[in-house]
């Protein structure tokens, strides 16, 4: 589909060869007029056989869906005119700004997301430029566009790409320097971007992994160890960092994203640089870094310095650098929905273009068709409901020379249960069309009388001991007498479900609001059996589970008080 590769090019922007076939509403790929036109549809000619219409569509230069009429392309040299449009006044054009929205869809993705939005063009191409690795049972597997989702996203030390060698360490084995837990609510109303210390102790878990030659290979863990040796160090791949992360927040992660140091250099140049604001000017000896007080506009090595720089900024460690890349990025989020970028065809290209090159991601989203779905899906979150903020920490108290974080155990489980529980930490309209949809109509209707629900509850991923804990607040407190403790499920769920069948939707329903579940975590399905052959409902608690007393909505938890910033805003560096 490359037709530099065609010998077509005829000095053509690449962009311009795509047009936008109305019958299909998709763009499709029109040659140069040196080309030879495919007819105009109408009556078949006499002569013409069926077993040259696809060779007579290869010869039009355009990509012909089965079974559609496509319309032919349109000349520069003899604008058709419309019936009914007089002759002397201009065809009225496309607006350029819907054309670009329809083409570039999730372009103001989070960084490395926005390569979904090339998902319309060149497919095959761009997805042959995405590397995937294979995490095993680390992730949730397929992308879903109906639930809440949490995409680890990493940025590596590893100095791989043209220019990078001289970046300290040449030799790194790619540690986790820069790690971004971005959650996306189920609703799409907000979005939480957690920033994670690379020097916070952590116990790093095993970890089952994939070798270069097929073969598993289980890397022994670590206890009370920096996090970013969860990445690189022993053959460690981001499905041992990902286990690290849901183990130290609680925090189910689904997908992984990650990119080296190219990915900051070729993105920012591929949108003409990106603003940056400093309180103070910069001139660091280390990174190489010079800018004047104020606003400036950075591009690929002064990108890269100036998100890698620490020394230039508050007490020179690697919290404050964090908050600098927290502003760096939403200052990329901002430009990447600007109008220079949507209405412009050859930067989204080369925006593509980098920041696939530049990726490598799980398999469950190593399609670019998938990630065009993960982008449109973030893209459907108001940047003002973005919100920017780091795991709170405090010194390692066992250290005489501070060098290393511990959690703040005050702080940070209530921001790690509102992240998992859906909690906004800004104030978010929740969409009201969302008390229409089927999934939050399981939760009306009748309800069943608390002593005439059966339910089985299993542990599938909560902490040990969970089951019984829900047991006992059900028989005790809730009047749930018909409940037994089944012991372990089958299967890790990152979500704790209800499954029920039609006949026991009153007994759901009922459940469901003694628990706080929201319609998404009731699944109807099969009846189970009970341990005395009688049919029960089956509760899950999965990886999300915290507490028996705990709403599994999380509705009863505010907004944690934690220091966090907004993507629609600028903030300076200081």
């Amino acid at each position: 589909m490359d037709a530099q590769s065609r010998g077509r090019a005829d000095d053509v922007d690449p962009a311009d060869q795509w047009i936008i076939n109305p019958a299909t509403g998709e763009y499709e790929l029109r040659l140069g007029s040196s080309a030879p036109q495919s007819p105009l549809p109408g009556p078949r000619r006499s002569g013409h056989h069926p077993v040259n219409a696809g060779a007579d569509a290869a010869v039009s230069g355009r990509v012909r869906a089965p079974g559609r009429e496509v319309p032919p392309p349109r000349r520069r040299d003899a604008p058709e005119v419309p019936p009914g449009r007089r002759g002397n006044r201009p065809p009225q054009r496309r607006p350029r700004t819907r054309k670009a929205l329809l083409w570039a869809g999730g372009a103001m993705a989070f960084v490395v997301l926005a390569t979904g939005t090339a998902g319309y063009v060149y497919l095959k191409h761009l997805e042959g430029n995405v590397h995937t690795t294979d995490v095993g049972d680390a992730g949730s597997g397929d992308f879903s566009k109906d639930e809440a989702f949490s995409i680890l996203v990493l940025g590596t030390d590893k100095r791989t790409g043209a220019g990078n060698e001289g970046y300290g360490d040449k030799n790194s084995v790619g540690h986790a320097d820069t790690t971004i837990l971005l959650h996306v609510s189920q609703d799409r109303t907000n979005a939480t971007a957690l920033s994670i210390p690379r020097d916070l102790i952590v116990d790093i878990p095993d970890c089952p992994t994939t070798l270069e030659d097929g073969t598993r290979k289980v890397i022994p863990g670590l206890q009370g160890a920096r996090f970013n040796r969860s990445l690189g160090e022993g053959g460690r791949d981001p499905g041992c960092t990902m286990r690290t992360v849901e183990e130290a927040t609680g925090i189910p992660v689904d997908h992984f994203m990650m990119a080296d140091f190219n990915a900051v250099k070729t993105l920012t140049t591929a949108v003409d640089g990106v603003k940056v604001c400093l309180q103070h000017a910069v001139d660091d000896r280390q990174s190489k870094l010079r800018l004047p007080a104020g606003e400036s506009t950075v591009a690929g090595e002064d990108a890269l310095a100036f998100v890698r720089t620490r020394h230039s900024f508050g007490n020179e460690g690697d919290l404050d650098r964090i908050k600098v890349q927290q502003h760096f990025l939403a200052s990329l989020m901002r430009k990447m929905s600007s109008g220079d970028t949507l209405t412009s065809p050859t930067r989204l290209l080369k925006l593509a273009e980098a920041a696939t090159e530049a990726l490598t991601v799980d398999t469950g989203i190593g399609k670019v068709s998938t990630l065009k779905d993960v982008a449109l899906e973030l893209k459907k979150v108001p940047t003002k409901n973005i919100s920017f903020t780091t795991v709170p920490v405090r010194d390692n108290p066992a250290e005489t020379v501070k060098a290393t974080v511990v959690l703040d155990e005050a702080k940070a489980p209530p921001l790690f249960a509102a992240i998992a529980n859906d909690v906004s930490l800004t104030e978010v309209k929740r969409q009201k069309k969302e008390k229409k949809t089927a999934v939050a109509a399981r939760l009306k209707g009748p309800k069943a009388e608390a002593s005439e629900v059966r339910v089985q509850v299993f542990n599938g991923g909560a902490p040990s001991g969970s089951a019984q804990q829900m047991l006992n607040r059900l028989q005790l407190e809730e009047g749930v007498s018909k409940s037994e403790n089944a012991g372990n499920a089958p299967k890790t769920l990152k979500r704790t479900t209800l499954e029920y069948a039609p006949d026991q939707a009153d007994q759901a329903r009922r459940l469901a609001d003694i628990l706080g579940l929201s319609g998404s975590g009731m699944k109807p399905g099969e009846s189970a059996t009970n341990s005395q052959g009688l049919p029960a409902m089956t509760l899950t608690l999965g990886e999300d589970f915290t507490d028996a007393g705990a709403r599994l909505d999380g509705s009863a938890a505010g907004a944690p008080d934690v220091e966090k910033s907004t993507a629609d805003k600028v903030q300076c560096a200081s």
